[in-house]
């Protein structure tokens, strides 16, 4: 890798799991960029103590839409051509709060999709300028089919997930490429507390699948590979059962 990874989200478990491995790889350049980027002195040393050289910081939050070109084209001014963005940020949010709470139910969309179309569409130009780069985007399952249990995030991810696939097709034959990856339960601090679903993954299991996927050009990963039957049948549950899902 010549050019920098970028961790839009520097504090991600997945995130930095990823970045570690594409360090273990090679890339010796990786730039986090998060709110409160002063903070991640932890994150930089685990990057380090992977062998990156060079660890970059930049102060990025998702939600100021009008700070996303600033703050992207300042990193290519600083590194050159960007090698492999991914991008990690978003909220789970609360359900039972959204329900009730309109504020709460749209702040949870604007993260997890308004701000995400947003910062993909200006990467997009920028990798199609280059000629080069691959975008790492974290759909999800809950996207696949949403379910009533967590309808307000299933719903942004629907969204992220058909957004994603439509840019993938419009970056083909420019040189460069997008991996969407659709994971199913995570263990980690995002889901601290809730009873893992079956078919659960780790942070670094995520990663592990994201990075073999980048190896070998792929455009889609499932993690783990077996949701992506389970859900072929999920989608064909009918409805009055879907209902009762949960999350």
């Amino acid at each position: 890798m010549s050019g920098p990874v970028v961790l839009l989200g520097g504090r991600s478990e997945i995130g930095l799991a990823v970045a570690r491995r594409l360090v273990d790889g090679g890339a010796r350049t990786v730039v986090l960029a998060a709110r409160r980027a002063a903070d991640l002195d932890a994150e930089e040393a685990a990057l380090r103590s992977a062998g990156a050289t060079t660890v970059a910081r930049v102060e990025f939050d998702a939600d100021d839409l009008d700070a996303h070109t600033a703050a992207l084209d300042g990193v290519v001014r600083a590194h050159g051509p960007l090698d492999t963005v991914v991008v990690a940020f978003g909220v789970l949010g609360d359900q039972r709060l959204a329900e009730r709470d309109a504020a709460h139910a749209a702040a949870i969309v604007h993260t997890d999709y308004v701000a995400q179309v947003g910062v993909l569409t200006h990467l997009a130009n920028v990798v199609r300028r280059q000629g080069s780069g691959t975008l790492v985007v974290f759909s999800s399952v809950a996207g696949v089919r949403v379910r009533r249990a967590n309808y307000v995030y299933g719903s942004a991810k629907a969204g992220l997930d058909g957004f994603a696939c439509g840019l993938a097709d419009a970056l083909a034959g420019s040189g460069a490429r997008l991996l969407l990856v659709r994971p199913g339960f995570v263990i980690g601090r995002m889901t601290e507390g809730m009873s893992p679903a079956p078919f659960s993954s780790t942070p670094d299991q995520v990663a592990a699948a994201t990075v073999r996927a980048l190896a070998r050009g792929r455009g889609e990963v499932w993690v783990p590979g077996v949701l992506r039957p389970v859900f072929a049948l999920l989608r064909l549950l009918p409805r009055a059962l879907w209902r009762r899902m949960p999350r």
